[in-house]
């Protein structure tokens, strides 16, 4: 697995370094904002450790620039901070960031948020190599999602954490979901964010998978509980 580390203090990248490579990751390390994103088009690592205090651009405006060109792996995102306001937490899920880490952290801690945020992909692959409706495919193991609204297949361009959301509420169509169970699927134990920020995900997904994201045919709320995906079976 390769990981890139976007830190401009050297001995906390260094620290992170020494702390991820014995546990069998490969590093890269980016100093600034715009090393991180040639870093990400050179590398594709699988998971971005990413500073949010950063010389040029900073961590929130790098995360949002992956997540609008992605390529051929659409990394986890780890956003470590010295900041311990929850805003900033909210802010930066909200962005695209998978996970949030404050500023001092175990080097026990960062290991085991990184082995979370991996799994989680490979939990999802094992499960079932597809979900399929009438209108959606998505391949776990290639991590690729199509709508079908006309008669040809069109791909959707999803972060990590959408095509996550999707998978989960595809996974039992018609299930409702709420908050605290999304948030557990997507984020496991170690969230303590507002509940809220699911809204907003809900609503970045619907953006790319509704015809008209104000009046939603297939993310669905369910006011007062949660949400869920509603679709007619595939067709054999």
């Amino acid at each position: 697995m390769n990981i890139l580390i976007v830190e401009d203090d050297l001995e906390i990248a260094q620290l992170l370094q020494q702390t991820l490579e014995p546990e069998g990751f490969n590093c890269h390390h980016a100093a600034d904002g715009l090393a991180a994103i040639s870093a990400f088009r050179e590398h594709q690592p699988d998971l971005i450790i990413l500073d949010l205090m950063l010389p040029g651009l900073d961590g929130l405006e790098v995360c949002a620039r992956i997540r609008q060109q992605p390529g051929d792996k659409d990394p986890y995102i780890l956003m470590l901070t010295a900041r311990g306001e929850e805003i900033d937490r909210v802010i930066g899920l909200s962005t695209g960031a998978d996970d949030y880490l404050v500023k001092p952290f175990s080097p026990r801690e960062l290991v085991a948020r990184v082995r979370a945020l991996l799994r989680r992909s490979l939990r999802q692959g094992g499960q079932e190599n597809m979900h399929r409706t009438a209108h959606f495919t998505l391949n776990l193991d290639r991590h690729t999602a199509s709508r079908y609204l006309g008669e040809s297949p069109e791909p959707l361009d999803l972060t990590a954490l959408e095509f996550n959301l999707l998978s989960t509420l595809m996974s039992y169509p018609g299930r409702v979901w709420s908050r605290s169970q999304l948030i557990d699927r997507l984020w496991g134990n170690d969230f303590f964010g507002d509940e809220r920020v699911v809204d907003t995900h809900v609503a970045r997904l619907r953006k790319k998978v509704e015809a008209d994201p104000t009046q939603p045919q297939f993310v669905k709320t369910v006011v007062g509980v949660g949400y869920k995906f509603v679709d007619e079976p595939a067709a054999d």
